[in-house]
């Protein structure tokens, strides 16, 4: 009775104001939608709008960003490391996150659910894909560059291993995008505004909340616990190793053991720590806000959940996919060195590293190196 009620109001409020949300779906396609959205007014259409145009300039600055990313390392010999298969592999994922948004956009223009269910499935499959399989790559990226720290001479991981890497990272990654949508366990759901889709953390079912609680552990604990313990590992190795080093040129009378010390505005640690705590917060910005949202809808009061409150998480993830590109390769003296002869209308002023140069900047920027 209760479900038939809400189902009811939504169609016959259609025509009198407060419209709610789903008024305009039809019958056959209010079944896929959670009962939680039914009931909540429709929002004003200038905010589909306004939704739709931020994410043209999300889709305009990361598909530009990473889609550089993926044509200069691939293109560029001299950018062709086995570590920097992992920048490759991140930039795919937030490029391929990024081939989802018309489905968003031309919903936003449509104030709705205009897709429907094939259009949402499609839009979260791919940001399941995407989404885990970035914050995979991030815990491997984070490992590879703290192996390449910690242990110089042998931690370097070769082409064959990282491609390994790789194929694990998409061999964990898939099964969760397929088992929502072949609703093998979980399912696809329209979220917020009815324009975009994720998994279902609303349904007050027992295999509902399972499939959560299991997605939020492997899917967003366990890439964020690696992130950090191997962030904060490699930044306590740089701190102690230029400790160690200050100290042996304090007992041999000199200023610094390194030869390029004076020319270097900031410390290796500190800029090693800066970069370290940007990916972190990045990665937290990214997927905290859904990692949150989804424990709410599936444990917590889910009147917390207003239409409005679940597309800040959609929008974090697009904002970061922006940013990804300029933190982990555009940032990087030889990219910006092949962007600058690829590219020379830019006018980047790239100058070739020193030798010198060359080593300090492959431990800070590694596995960009």
């Amino acid at each position: 009775m209760f479900n038939g009620s809400i189902r009811w109001e939504a169609r016959v409020l259609s025509a009198g104001p407060p419209r709610l949300l789903g008024w305009n779906v039809p019958a056959e396609e209010l079944v896929h939608i959670p009962e939680h959205w039914l009931v909540y007014p429709e929002p004003n259409p200038s905010l589909h709008y306004l939704l739709a145009i931020l994410y043209i300039v999300f889709t305009f600055v990361a598909l530009l960003g990473n889609g550089l990313v993926l044509w200069i390392f691939c293109a560029a010999k001299s950018l062709r490391t086995p570590s920097n298969m992992f920048v490759v592999n991140l930039a795919f994922c937030d490029f391929m996150m990024m081939l989802k948004t018309p489905i968003f956009i031309y919903n936003s223009f449509n104030t709705g659910f205009a897709t429907g269910h094939l259009g949402c499935q499609i839009f979260a499959f791919i940001g399941s894909l995407s989404g885990i399989g970035a914050g995979m790559t991030n815990a491997a990226i984070a490992y590879d560059r703290y192996s390449t720290i910690a242990r110089p001479l042998d931690g370097k991981l070769s082409r064959g291993q990282v491609l390994l890497f790789i194929i694990l990272i998409w061999t964990y990654t898939i099964p969760w995008a397929l088992m929502p949508l072949m609703q093998v366990w979980g399912r696809f759901v329209p979220e917020g505004f009815l324009t975009s889709c994720t998994f279902d953390y609303l349904t007050d079912t027992a295999e509902t909340r399972y499939f959560v609680a299991t997605i939020f552990t492997f899917s967003y604990c366990i890439p964020m616990v690696l992130v950090i313990y191997y962030y904060s590992q490699m930044v306590s190795h740089v701190v102690n190793h230029e400790k160690a080093l200050r100290e042996q040129a304090k007992k041999m009378n000199v200023e610094s053991l390194r030869s390029n010390a004076n020319t270097n505005a900031q410390s290796t640690e500190i800029r090693i720590a800066k970069a370290a705590l940007t990916i972190c917060f990045l990665f937290i910005l990214s997927w905290t806000p859904y990692g949150v949202l989804a424990m709410i809808g599936a444990f917590g009061n889910k009147a917390l959940l207003t239409p409005g409150v679940t597309m800040i998480p959609a929008c974090a993830c697009k904002f970061v996919a922006c940013l990804d590109p300029y933190v982990y390769a555009i940032s990087h003296p030889r990219y910006r060195l092949e962007l600058q002869k690829r590219l020379p209308w830019l006018e980047l002023q790239e100058k070739p590293p020193t030798d010198t140069q060359s080593t300090t900047t492959e431990m800070v920027n590694s596995p960009s190196s």
